[in-house]
């Protein structure tokens, strides 16, 4: 039971790790604003066309980043969820005929 649980243990970071290295991105106005991200949900760039914030009022920066904000996580938990979902299918094969009881 516990080899079960720390083999659970070790995929979980397993999976963190390439998380981590997995880049999301989101953009607003056509790319004029850019937000990367890891899968993990780190922001780790941003990115403004200078010419674009030169002529942007403050305003319309912020609202426009919040937005590529939102649409890079949204990715990050998209590819995460797909991620977690490959390992537990993983598990749940590995337990034998119990992952026939979840109507898998």
């Amino acid at each position: 039971m516990f080899d079960k649980l720390f083999q659970a243990q070790q995929k979980a970071e397993e999976v963190k790790k390439r998380l981590d290295n997995i880049s999301v991105s989101g953009e607003a106005e056509g790319g004029k604003i850019k937000v990367v991200s890891s899968a993990n949900k780190e922001i780790k760039e941003v990115m403004i066309d200078p010419e674009f914030f030169a002529n942007a009022d403050r305003e319309e920066v912020e609202e426009l980043l919040v937005v590529a904000l939102n649409k890079a996580l949204v990715q990050a938990e998209s590819v995460s969820q797909t991620e977690m979902q490959a390992v537990s299918q993983d598990m749940l094969s590995g337990l034998g005929g119990l992952g026939n009881l979840f109507g898998k």
